[in-house]
């Protein structure tokens, strides 16, 4: 299978959540406008959802995660991203992406990170319309995981 190069930035339509593309646009929007209503809408409400990331080590409900995104979207860094170099994989109940993430945070200091981050991605179908259950992503450079956290998180 050859990786998708075409970014998905937040920006392509999102009118019709039964195709995968839209719903995983979806959660690009939502994190890139850093609108906490509609990523709520993006991941299922439930315990089974889980996230494995870079700020939040292992979230599990969307209450957990939930925080995460919070603490990202209230900060003063601005973190934008989208997902390239990616496979998407569908079947009738579930489908998943693995690719990478490209951006940037801008902190109000003046800071300045370009990141890059693997990722993947698992969306289950409810009731028509697809709904992600699981991310895990990881930046591999531990230099530039210590300065994201740092500025996102306030962490040292």
């Amino acid at each position: 299978m050859k990786p998708i190069q075409n970014p998905v930035t937040g920006r392509e339509a999102q009118n019709d959540l039964s195709r995968p593309e839209q719903a995983l646009a979806q959660f690009y929007r939502a994190f890139n406008q850093r609108d906490l209503d509609l990523m709520k809408l993006n991941w299922i409400d439930s315990d089974e959802a889980e996230m494995d990331n870079p700020l939040g080590g292992i979230k599990r409900g969307w209450r957990e995660i939930e925080s995460v995104y919070r603490s990202v979207f209230e900060g003063a860094a601005r973190v934008a991203v989208e997902f390239f170099d990616y496979t998407i994989h569908v079947s009738e109940e579930f489908f998943y992406v693995v690719g990478r993430e490209r951006g940037e945070l801008r902190a109000g200091d003046g800071a300045h990170l370009e990141l890059k981050i693997r990722t993947s991605r698992l969306f289950r179908r409810i009731n028509g319309s697809w709904r992600q259950v699981h991310h895990h992503g990881s930046i591999d450079d531990p230099g530039l995981l210590q300065k994201y956290q740092q500025l996102v998180l306030g962490k040292n």
